[in-house]
């Protein structure tokens, strides 16, 4: 009888330790944490697309540049290549993080991007989503 493998993380094995940084930043004492991987995992990939290449300090290649996408002309073909460029850069920055689903909706009278990814992460059986909307 087979049986699948499951990968536990060692820090979610202690619930009482925080491992990251929770958005939005509106706890008491600024910061909210997060105590689970699968958390930490969507909070940095917000971070990742909310942020834009040149921002972060040391590390000017990080980001995705999505927000510039807003007064852009959108086709068809301009978001195949946004989302292979996306695909591209979360490979390099978020190996574990497998996409299944994603999509980008715009909205161009209203300069509204919707950005949905639902992801698993590699070698666990979590699954999650993550819906952005970026407006001007």
């Amino acid at each position: 009888m087979a049986f699948q493998v499951k990968k536990i993380y060692p820090l979610d094995l202690k619930p009482s330790t925080a491992i990251g940084v929770d958005l939005p930043f509106s706890g008491t004492g600024v910061f909210n944490s997060t105590y689970f991987s699968k958390d930490a995992i969507k909070a940095n990939l917000i971070n990742f697309f909310l942020t834009n290449k040149g921002e972060r300090y040391l590390n000017p290649d990080f980001g995705s540049n999505i927000r510039k996408l807003l007064f852009e002309n959108i086709d068809n073909n301009t978001l195949e290549d946004i989302k292979v460029t996306l695909l591209d850069e979360m490979k390099d920055y978020f190996p574990r993080v497998i996409p299944i689903t994603f999509d980008i909706t715009p909205e161009p009278d209203t300069y509204l991007i919707r950005f949905y990814l639902k992801y698993s992460i590699n070698e666990t059986n979590i699954e999650d989503d993550l819906l952005i909307n970026i407006e001007q």
